[in-house]
């Protein structure tokens, strides 16, 4: 999945990659869009106009749904991009793909909750922080395989002063632990190269705009998952997580399991970053949870080719969950899904 993302693939092929592995089955619309630009070479060429890194798919469709670009086929499309291109291109160079996912925090939260407690959150890659208050969401998990528990295979699980107006649904397969209750989490933090403000109606409609455009149930979600986060604000550190995370680990209250996290982060940097966060992670005290692209963390995609059966029928776009740089499960890019490995 890092065709899209990587800054040293040709602009086409970073196009049709992501039509192919990122958007079918997920968004119809930035599926045509994307194969359109990959066999447009005029547009093609106006894409190339922006610095490398700027030109991924998923930014450029953000920038331009932002400015209110049309949902729709790709002829309509092409002709609004080309007309309105200074707008969105200005926007591609002062914005990042930052999508802030609350649902991911479903396929986190099993993972969360068998670690030992109290626990410091600490997200890289936070954008606004809607996915450090795990804790705070109510939760919705279904069985999908039959497996059932009693309660006609659907388990629910709310904050301890109540049911939130967050209502995260996820179906699950495998030994999933689900948990009883939520996780002890008597701290949080994040860290972002810039950082997002949940009380920025600017900040808060360009992660709108990030969210793809048949997901209304995501958007929906988001706007519920701001005025959670509004109550009780959590500090971002402005950063690169390479130079940051040692710091900020040291600033977790004694006594406490530190987990740092991450969900669709480490695509974004080069080899040699992730191989340094890597080797971070391996040196911090802290339990490391990860849940990326297959290719993206190194090491897990190799660990679970242990299990070649398994490794062959895993969807393109599946995420690897992993705990300390094991895979414990497969997941749904947006937290829709969750398969935990035997």
């Amino acid at each position: 999945m890092r065709e899209s993302t990587d800054p040293g693939v040709a602009t086409d092929e970073r196009y049709r990659a992501f039509a192919s592995r990122e958007a079918r089955g997920m968004s119809a619309c930035y599926e045509a869009w994307a194969a359109g630009v990959a066999n447009d070479p005029a547009l093609v060429s106006v894409i190339n106009q922006l610095p490398a890194v700027k030109r991924q798919p998923n930014l450029v469709f953000s920038a331009a749904r932002f400015h209110g670009a049309p949902v729709g086929e790709y002829p309509a499309f092409a002709a609004w991009l080309r007309e309105h291109w200074d707008l969105v291109a200005a926007t591609c160079l002062t914005h990042a793909t930052q999508t802030n996912e609350p649902g991911r925090c479903a396929v986190l939260l099993p993972a969360l909750a068998a670690l030992a407690g109290p626990l410091a959150l600490i997200e890289v890659g936070a954008s606004a922080g809607l996915c450090l208050h795990p804790d705070r969401y109510s939760y919705r998990y279904r069985r999908g395989d039959g497996d059932g528990d009693g309660d006609g295979g659907e388990r629910m699980l709310h904050p301890v002063d109540g049911p939130s107006p967050v209502v995260l649904e996820c179906t699950v397969t495998g030994p999933v632990p689900l948990p009883e209750r939520m996780p002890d989490i008597v701290w949080r933090a994040g860290i972002d190269l810039n950082p997002l403000d949940v009380r920025s109606e600017a900040d808060v409609a360009w992660l709108e705009a990030l969210i793809w455009p048949e997901h209304e149930d995501r958007r929906e979600r988001l706007r519920a998952a701001v005025s959670v986060a509004r109550q009780q604000p959590v500090e971002i550190v402005r950063g690169d997580l390479n130079r940051e995370i040692a710091a900020l680990v040291a600033r977790a209250p004694a006594g406490a399991t530190v987990v740092v996290f991450h969900t669709a982060v480490l695509a974004y940097l080069d080899e040699t970053d992730r191989n340094r966060f890597a080797a971070q992670m391996a040196e911090l005290p802290v339990r490391w949870l990860s849940n990326e692209g297959q290719s993206v963390v190194p090491g897990v995609l190799e660990r679970l080719s242990r299990m070649p059966a398994l490794a062959e029928s895993i969807p393109p776009s599946a995420f690897i969950l992993a705990l300390d740089g094991e895979p414990i499960a497969l997941a749904q890019p947006h937290g829709r899904s969750l398969h935990w490995l035997a």
